[in-house]
């Protein structure tokens, strides 16, 4: 028997006698609105510190090894404002990031009272989750790490020790674009400092000894160059699947298109707010989706 796409990778049961709800445990009860939104996954947070810990010490080697002891006070002063401005902000996207809720799906919802209350008509779909136990909305797949179900679920990110999901890929797309320009910055900073100590007496180009500064500003190309990289690929495969309005899992698996399409400008407006505006690039400004979803707003029947 051939099976499509949908059979293959969504857990669809038609009936309530199919769905199972005796296993399901009830949901507990909802958290309260000031509850912040954790992963305690130890590899995430081991990468998430060692990101932090990257930019520092870029932070570091840009201030304390080129800029501070040169010369030149208004070359310093807007590179160094410009430098840690994007670091900044590139830290600020990181944390809205890794805190945000990136859209999970109530846990445990499955149950027979609340399958009951779906009151499905005959060839009626719904989906439910095995693993959480969830009635899942369309476009929403489990992450293993977060144990939950996830609405636009792109990927699950152990540098923001978070999912990228429907409420927060706007902060995870500014956190690969700020995280670009501060490498680019520092690339470039780092081969004009090393023209300047080539041209200078290396102990006047730096605060430190001659072979500590080469190592910490090779350390520092090396970071910048591979970050740079990879943020910049980061950063277009996210662009593009927001243009598409196909994530990352969806692509991978080649689901079938189930969702009305919209113009590319669409779509980038409800992942960023409508309308456009410089809050697009703020970590700071929460994204207008526009209406809630139904799934939200208590009836389960918008589910089906």
């Amino acid at each position: 028997m051939m099976l499509t796409p949908v059979h293959r990778f969504r857990d669809i049961e038609r009936t309530p006698e199919y769905l199972q709800p005796e296993k399901c445990v009830p949901p507990p009860s909802r958290a309260s609105p000031g509850t912040m939104w954790f992963i305690r996954d130890g590899c995430g947070i081991a990468c998430a510190v060692v990101t932090w810990m990257l930019v520092f010490y870029a932070d570091f080697v840009v201030l304390l090894v080129m800029l501070v002891p040169s010369r030149d006070y208004v070359y310093s002063v807007i590179n160094g404002t410009l430098f840690n401005t994007l670091a900044f902000l590139a830290l600020a996207s990181h944390f809205r990031a890794m805190l945000t809720d990136p859209g999970a799906v109530p846990k445990g919802n499955a149950t027979k009272e609340f399958i009951e209350s779906l009151q499905l008509k005959p060839g009626q779909v719904v989906y439910k989750c095995p693993k959480c136990c969830s009635i899942k909305p369309d476009r929403a797949h489990h992450c293993s790490v977060c144990k939950r179900c996830i609405r636009k679920m792109d990927h699950h990110c152990p540098w923001v020790n978070n999912c990228v999901g429907e409420n927060n890929q706007k902060y995870f797309v500014l956190f690969t674009m700020y995280i670009a320009l501060i490498s680019l910055h520092a690339l470039i900073m780092v081969g004009f400092h090393f023209l300047y100590c080539f041209e200078e007496d290396w102990t006047k180009c730096s605060s430190f000894s001659p072979p500590t500064t080469v190592i910490l500003l090779i350390l520092l190309c090396f970071e910048a160059l591979l970050f740079l990289i990879f943020t910049s690929v980061m950063f277009g495969t996210q662009v593009h699947s927001i243009c598409t309005d196909e994530t990352g899992i969806e692509q991978l698996k080649k689901e079938e298109r189930r969702w009305a399409k919209k113009t590319k400008w669409m779509n980038m407006k409800a992942v960023f707010g409508h309308p456009f505006s410089i809050a697009w690039l703020s970590p700071f400004a929460t994204p207008d989706q526009g209406k809630a979803d139904p799934y939200h707003d208590g009836d389960p029947r918008s589910l089906l």
